[in-house]
């Protein structure tokens, strides 16, 4: 049995592009001999589809979309994952299938049983569980055909109570394959390969692995769709970031054969070039699936502005990105040569707009309110704000998209101005602790100077005042991210993060300004996800609980 396994980009809601898509690999995987073409889970809606799926007509066009690609499938079967209505009068409306399609018809229905409901996942607000499990009879050959999460249930603490391949290992089937839409954070490869080799040798059989590639909003799907031999050994693993059709071979033996040479890695990529790779994705994702093609930024000089400027320029080509100065009376000499020496580096468009007058007329309208109470945040605040009034206007009259450039770190202590900086349509670097900014920044240099070593090396100002430091006001990042990062993304608790050997003022100081904070996150804009836990649909915490506080 020869397989094909076609790993692609969809688009949620975009029922016309997927379809032609999925059909169009398939005629490209019948031309080049193939038995069975393997698509990813949930492909002809795009993943996640979220409340779509609580409208019948989304889930109708599901299904007229799956019965357009059956009339293709002569000669040659696919797999597809779609949702479909659960029959049944008890549990949820929904399934998360696959359908199995041999000879234009609907051969075999498979539905997904372990149903994830953490972080970022919430399947279980809308599918039914699976109970039933069964092998699929094809060219001689018994299938165990299982979606994503299926084959998750075998590490040491498991979330579940049922093992399906456990069921389906007992009707003797000769190869696993598993549909999947899981997506990319900086540790996840590592994981997702130890968790798929662990199946194939537990149950000794070969497994062919499909993921989805490409972003929806905040999520990234990284790809590195995987196959495995029936000791568990990775024999190939298919690119990360970028889509991909390769064909496999599978003889009477339970042994897979291949023409195109092994990708598999000998050494994992550093989670810096996998975070630099998935926010290009990311970005240009956003704007081509949301029908845009020009992005906007406010160039400070500092490294932030200047990372995110430089991925965009990559991801959408220096020609679409519009870097605007925005120089106040406390910007330094240096940061504005630092922003021209970076646009000139990068070939992008760029403006400057002097906002000395604007925060002045601001200041002067308020004159009778403020009388002659000294200057403070609330001045700091009226340039920020009117920096991303600029920024709005110019979106509204040229097209662009705001991009946001705050980092994790000052997302998570509330280091930055609502309806100022922390505005736009995409944060890029909103899941980027500032420590990995500036590794970031040395990644995009690695080959020649392209983002000034002056903004890299200075100290990061947010220069809203004479002599202002990010450290007058914070920890010194390298502490402060390793906390962050302890309570965040490990759910650690002030006590174990003491225990550490962290200061306690430090650690009591952190948690209280992340909780704090939490009213500024929920209107941020949405923040590309490329850590085990970001902020935005993956975390969900109370605005006005104490806990912590």
């Amino acid at each position: 049995m020869k397989l094909a396994l076609a790993q692609l980009n969809y688009h949620v809601g975009n029922f016309e592009s997927n379809t032609e898509h999925i059909i169009k690999h398939i005629k490209k995987a019948k031309q080049n001999g193939a038995d069975l073409v393997v698509f990813a889970e949930l492909c002809i809606c795009g993943y996640p589809a979220r409340d779509f799926l609580e409208f019948s007509e989304f889930i109708n066009q599901c299904e007229i979309a799956a019965q357009k690609i059956a009339v293709e499938c002569i000669d040659i079967a696919c797999i597809i994952g779609l949702p479909i209505p659960n029959h049944k009068t008890e549990g949820k409306d929904l399934n998360n299938s696959a359908y199995f399609i041999e000879n234009g018809k609907v051969k075999a229905i498979v539905n997904k049983a372990l149903l994830p409901n953490y972080d970022i996942f919430d399947e279980y607000r809308y599918f039914e569980p699976s109970t039933e499990f069964n092998c699929i009879e094809f060219k001689g050959k018994r299938i165990a055909l299982t979606i994503c999460e299926d084959l998750w249930n075998t590490i040491e603490n498991p979330l579940y109570i049922t093992r399906p391949m456990d069921t389906l290992i007992t009707q003797n089937p000769d190869v696993m394959i598993n549909i999947a839409a899981s997506p990319f954070a900086y540790n996840h490869d590592e994981e997702r390969i130890e968790i798929l080799k662990d199946n194939a040798s537990r149950y000794k059989l070969p497994l062919f692995y499909v993921n989805h590639v490409g972003a929806q909003t905040e999520l990234i799907f990284d790809g590195g769709s995987l196959v495995f031999d029936k000791t568990g050994k990775l024999v190939d693993e298919l690119p990360y970031f970028e889509e991909c059709l390769t064909y496999y071979t599978l003889d009477d033996n339970g042994e897979i054969s291949f023409d195109h040479t092994s990708t598999v890695k000998a050494e994992r990529e550093s989670d810096i070039a996998q975070i630099h790779d998935a926010l290009i994705l990311g970005i240009r994702d956003y704007f081509h699936k949301s029908g845009f093609s020009r992005a906007i930024l406010g160039l400070s000089g500092g490294i932030d502005s200047a990372v995110v400027c430089a991925l965009a320029a990559e991801a959408l080509g220096p020609e679409n990105v519009m870097a605007v100065l925005l120089p106040s009376k406390f910007s330094s000499d240096h940061s504005i040569k630092d922003a021209v020496d970076l646009v000139d580096n990068l070939g992008c468009m760029s403006e400057t707009i002097a906002i000395k007058s604007i925060t002045e007329a601001f200041e002067t309208a308020l004159h009778p309110q403020f009388k002659d109470l000294p200057f403070n945040i609330a001045e700091e605040n009226i340039q920020s704000r009117s920096r991303a009034i600029l920024l709005m206007a110019m979106c509204n009259k040229f097209g662009y998209i705001l991009l946001n450039t705050s980092n994790k770190s000052e997302a998570a202590v509330g280091y930055g101005t609502l309806y100022g900086d922390m505005c736009g349509g995409i944060s890029v670097i909103g899941d980027v602790y500032k420590t990995q900014v500036f590794e970031l920044a040395r990644y995009i240099n690695r080959d020649s100077e392209i983002i000034p070593e002056n903004s890299i090396i200075k100290p990061p100002s947010a220069e809203l005042r004479p002599g202002q430091k990010d450290s007058d006001s914070l920890p010194e990042y390298d502490i402060l991210d390793q906390v962050l990062a302890q309570y965040i993304e490990h759910r650690k608790s002030a006590n174990e993060i003491i225990g550490m050997g962290f200061e306690e003022t430090t650690v009591h100081r952190a948690i209280k300004l992340i909780n704090l904070a939490e009213h500024k996150r929920y209107q941020t804009p949405p923040i590309l996800r490329v850590s085990p836990k970001a902020f935005g649909m993956g975390r969900r915490m109370p605005i006005v609980g104490k806990y912590l506080q």
